[in-house]
């Protein structure tokens, strides 16, 4: 008798991520999901792209603790025209093209002088630990109760000119 194992999956938003075997979605699956999704929500200054067609460009300093989970995810998705692509940078200095930045949990002691490099880069800044938010960071994803969640600090939106949807404010907790 032959066993046949069903393939589960959750759609985050119009994303489609594969649960493991043991019934959960790896942690960083669905930050690369958050990670795509905040770019649909998210609106920058026309002049933070050179042309109409110029993709928008997620970077990550530090470690990537995505692996391929965040590359597969943003493989042929288009927003507003624009393709996604994914580069990895080793510093804030390089981060110039990009329009989204992860900084990885590798650069903890170095969160205040990053934020400052990529101060005036118009760049959304995305983190995954503690505190990164409420230090100058644009989102943070966090675990709770073995979900995740985000927080926003509006300031630090605005002070890069970027428009958050209403929609996802509303989803988010505010941090100042």
């Amino acid at each position: 008798m032959a066993i046949l194992r069903l393939a589960k999956f959750v759609v985050i938003s119009n994303v489609i991520l594969q649960v493991s075997a043991q019934g959960r979605i790896e942690e960083y699956q669905v930050k690369a999901a958050f990670l795509y999704n905040l770019a649909k929500f998210v609106e920058w200054p026309a002049q933070s792209f050179h042309i109409p067609t110029s993709p928008i460009v997620i970077c990550i300093l530090g470690h990537d603790p995505f692996g391929r989970a965040l590359t597969e995810m943003l493989e042929g998705k288009v927003l507003d025209g624009r393709a996604l692509v994914v580069q990895q940078i080793s510093d804030a200095q390089k981060a110039g093209n990009c329009h989204v930045v992860f900084v990885g949990s590798s650069e903890q002691k170095r969160f205040r002088s990053i934020l400052q490099d990529l101060k005036a880069s118009g760049a959304l800044t995305v983190g995954d630990t503690e505190g990164f938010a409420a230090q100058g960071g644009v989102v943070n994803l966090k675990l709770e109760g073995g979900m995740v969640r985000f927080e926003i600090n509006l300031e630090a939106g605005k002070e890069k000119n970027l428009r958050i949807s209403s929609k996802l404010l509303s989803l988010a907790q505010i941090v100042k």
